[in-house]
């Protein structure tokens, strides 16, 4: 089979507007469209702040006030131009209404105000005139709108009832404008500092590896694993968009990107239309938990806790493999139920062949997972990936980035980064707010209250709490948001400062799948064509490993592999048993959900498997016990019932 064409061979997708279904459901793709001289007037200045951001990271070094100021105010003039007030003026070719021009002006002067006058206004000693005051108010209320208009408005309406806390609590209208807008506790804080320094080169790094092609080689190499196998493509698009997912730091983009290859694949093989979509969303989400990267949180993560990189990465190691294992046996039993078959093995690319013409692309992942490793900033490791895609995709014709798609990259990649920087900078506002009054730990007490101590309670209101915050927000911001306003919560519980930002973080990102704001899977719905609750729902009970697994680490956080438990051989072999019991847990979770074992289960027995796989997954051995007892005997009852008779027929039950 030809290389170039192993993936398209393996089914007709048909027509998916891909673009229309980004624009409804993705904000950073519902942007106006331009065409002639204003096209090519915002590539330049796309392209230009790509440049501006590789030079202020690689070339100079700028103090982080100015460097900062300077990046959210280029962000947001170009945001201006391309978010329209109503998603309905996004089709109108061309066109761009003065206030938005004027509205990005003024919100760029704000923050370059800043820039030009750092240095006055450091030297006054917090000294503000009343005119830098009317700047900040200006440069804050522009902000927000913005990002109502490229993030959305959960996450001002969040904001707004924090800075009103701030009233509350009685503070004076100019020490909050100066605290938010020109300390680095607000506006230009840690997110926009962690954004502006490497965030954005990741983003770049991640622009140009898509034009080698990794996208499709992901794809060929997930058909090459598991294409064959029962239900084989479901399993195809797990495989694949977990590493897609891994890299775009987006559950919408990529969704829709792989799954407008996955679904129609997986609706030709016979799984309905809703099971297909979520299917496809429910990996794309937990692409974000996939290590090494983790659509870029493991840096930030590594930034805000300070926790050095490498113990991050081993620690999403284990919940991230037992939550695509849960995806794998729900996706398993369901289509032994409907004795669906994999693909032909003709039509299947050799893997062989497929790493020995292609697997060159996975250097520039090596690269920097090396580098992170050996002690390079997060910065420079995402640069010196940069450069190494550009060099890997030259060893072939097909994979070269040429001089125009090197300009795409950049160009893409400032897209991608627009909505992140502001969403970065709003999460400033709140942590600024939470610093300015204390409101984190109030909220900790009050939670800790209301659960009357219980801490698996406690656990569970964060949860829905985390749930909430992170409906519709980028991976990033979701993260930045959970560590500011949850993570300190569960901190107070016990739970270890990484089990405590893992857990937050788990639950801040399936907000992307959890009704009723559940935007990957109604993404995943438009391109099946299937009922968009249905499809949140499904995506929902097949991700029900990601809302056990935060508890299992938030009670047993010896399963985030911690230098402790990797150095005690006895912490070693508790966690390995937690592994163990938990996997047989799943099993029985997924057996007991999709009510297939070996053979259609009755009420009874999918009531039984579901309670055994709960007690497995809750550390203990008197748990561990009668979750195993449930489980194996509702196993080795299912297995013995389906053996054929002597007459050939399998006894009903």
């Amino acid at each position: 089979m030809d290389d170039k064409n192993m993936g398209n061979d393996l089914v007709d997708i048909g027509e998916v507007d891909t673009k229309a279904v980004l624009a409804q459901f993705d904000r950073d793709s519902s942007v106006r469209q331009f065409t002639g001289k204003r096209k090519l007037i915002l590539r330049f200045m796309l392209i230009g702040y790509s440049l501006y951001a590789l030079w202020t990271n690689v070339v100079v070094t700028l103090p982080e006030q100015i460097k900062r100021a300077s990046f959210i105010g280029i962000a947001i003039f170009i945001a201006f131009i391309l978010f329209p007030a109503r998603k309905k003026y996004t089709q109108k070719i061309d066109h761009i209404h003065w206030y938005d021009l004027l509205l990005g002006g003024v919100g760029a002067a704000s923050f370059f105000y800043y820039v030009v006058n750092f240095h006055e206004i450091a030297a006054r000693a917090g000294m503000y005139t009343p005119f830098e005051i009317a700047v900040g108010i200006v440069g804050i209320l522009i902000l927000l709108e913005i990002c109502r208009r490229a993030v959305g408005l959960p996450i001002v309406i969040v904001v707004l009832a924090f800075v009103a806390y701030t009233f509350y609590s009685g503070f004076s209208y100019r020490r909050i404008v100066v605290h938010l807008f020109y300390t680095m506790e607000g506006v230009i804080g840690i997110p926009l500092g962690v954004c502006s320094t490497f965030i954005v080169l990741f983003i770049l790094f991640g622009a140009f590896l898509e034009k080698t092609g990794v996208g499709q080689f992901f794809i060929d190499v997930a058909n090459a694993i598991a294409g064959f196998a029962t239900g084989g493509p479901a399993k195809v698009a797990v495989i694949s968009s977990a590493f897609e997912g891994m890299v775009s730091g987006s559950s919408v983009s990529n969704t829709v990107g792989s799954g407008s290859f996955t679904i129609p694949m997986m609706k030709k093989i016979g799984y309905r239309p809703e099971f297909a979509a979520a299917v496809e969303a429910t990996a794309s989400t937990g692409g974000q938990i996939m290590p090494p990267i983790m659509g870029a949180a493991a840096f930030l993560m590594a930034e805000i806790t300070g926790i050095p990189y490498s113990n991050i990465v081993i620690a999403a190691f284990l919940p991230a493999g037992l939550y695509f294992t849960g995806i794998f046996l729900m996706i398993h039993f369901e289509a032994k139920k409907l004795g669906l078959k994999g693909l032909d093995r003709k039509d299947i690319p050799n893997f062989a062949r497929l790493m020995l013409t292609k697997g060159f692309l996975l250097i520039p992942l090596f690269v920097i997972i090396y580098l992170m490793m050996t002690g390079f900033t997060p910065a420079m490791a995402a640069f010196y990936s940069i450069v190494s895609a550009i060099i890997v995709s030259m060893f072939r014709k097909d994979t070269r980035i040429s001089f125009k798609s090197a300009g795409d990259a950049l160009e893409n990649g400032a897209r991608n980064t627009i909505g992140v920087a502001i969403a970065c900078s709003v999460a400033g506002i709140i942590i600024g707010t939470v610093t300015l009054t204390g409101i984190g730990l109030e909220l900790a007490t009050g939670l800790l209250n209301l659960s009357g101590g219980v801490p698996l309670i406690a656990l569970f209101l964060t949860m829905i709490a985390c749930i909430i915050l992170g409906m519709g927000v980028p991976t990033t911001a979701n993260y930045v948001i959970m560590a500011t306003i949850t993570a300190p919560i569960v901190v107070k519980l016990g739970v270890p400062l990484l089990a405590a930002h893992m857990f937050v973080f788990y639950f801040g990102i399936v907000a992307d799948i959890t009704p009723p704001v559940a935007l990957a899977a109604y993404a995943g719905a438009a391109i099946a064509k299937s009922n968009p609750l249905r499809t949140a729902i499904t995506a929902t009970r097949l991700a029900i490993t990601a809302f056990i697994i935060p508890y299992i680490f938030a009670l047993s956080p010896n399963l985030l592999l911690t230098p402790a438990a990797l150095s005690n051989p006895s912490l070693l072999m508790e966690t390995l048993f937690i592994v163990i019991t938990s996997l047989v847990g799943m099993f029985g979770i997924a057996a007991g959900m999709e009510g297939f074992m070996f053979r259609t289960m009755v009420f009874w027995q999918r009531l039984a498997t579901i309670t055994g796989g709960l007690l497995l997954i809750y550390p203990g051995w008197a748990t561990d016990l009668m979750g195993f007892c449930l489980v194996g005997s509702i196993a080795a009852y299912q297995y013995i019932a389906n053996r054929p008779s002597q007459s050939g027929v399998a006894p009903s039950i």
